[in-house]
């Protein structure tokens, strides 16, 4: 029945977005690492779920940059170098302050009830940080910027810097752990940035952004010393 076919593909498909949501987490805290390798059996044996959801979540995060494929080997997680890392930050500076160049000249930078959420995000961000809890700063830190990132009112940005902030946590996840200086390398601006936000101030918020840019850098820079 036609009914009974919805069901089947919507349950597949709300499979398919569960199984990618609990392999990104995998990979974020470090429990699957770069260059690990793994096939889709293995994937769908360890969740006791069919193939097909299993090999469509695996499509979805190569498509996103997170894993590789192939073909006759399955896939393996994707091993980001510094470089990439640099590439990351400078992609998402230009984005960034183009963005909100755009979004100052609409005057209310952000309304009060979007704010309030991103507000509580900045503040539990910014306390992980402090404390060096890297495993709680990493989902409010991406759901942070995901919401302030709404600002532009434009799709595809919002998407595009939620890739590149997913990524550059895949990248840095496996160093930041091994560091015994985590703490001063974990930024915690989070407040800084809203506060700059909620006084509609365009320019103290490029600025702020710029600082948390330039922190990114300076750990790069640290990793290749």
């Amino acid at each position: 029945m036609p009914g009974n076919g919805g069901s089947t593909s919507v349950t597949r498909s709300t499979l398919r977005q569960q199984i990618a949501d609990a392999l990104r987490d995998e990979v974020l805290a470090g429990r699957l690492k770069p260059g690990q390798a793994f096939t889709v059996k293995q994937i769908a044996d360890q969740y006791g779920v069919s193939a097909t959801p299993v090999r469509e979540a695996l499509v979805d995060l190569s498509a996103q940059g997170l894993l590789d494929s192939d073909q006759h080997r399955g896939f393996k997680v994707h091993q980001f170098s510094v470089a990439d890392y640099r590439s990351m930050v400078e992609a998402r500076a230009l984005v960034v302050d183009g963005a909100f160049r755009r979004a100052s000249g609409r005057g209310t930078l952000m309304d009060a009830q979007a704010m309030l959420s991103v507000r509580r995000r900045a503040e539990e961000a910014a306390r992980a940080a402090r404390a060096g809890d890297l495993d709680i700063l990493i989902g409010y830190d991406i759901r942070f910027w995901r919401e302030l990132s709404q600002i532009v009112e434009n799709p595809y940005i919002i998407d595009f810097l939620h890739k590149l902030c997913v990524q550059a946590w895949v990248f840095a996840v496996p160093y930041l752990r091994a560091d015994p200086r985590l703490r001063d390398w974990l930024w915690a601006g989070h407040e800084d940035v809203v506060h700059a936000v909620a006084r509609g101030d365009e320019k103290s918020v490029r600025a702020e952004i710029r600082a948390y840019n330039d922190h990114a850098l300076a750990w790069a820079d640290r990793l290749e010393r």
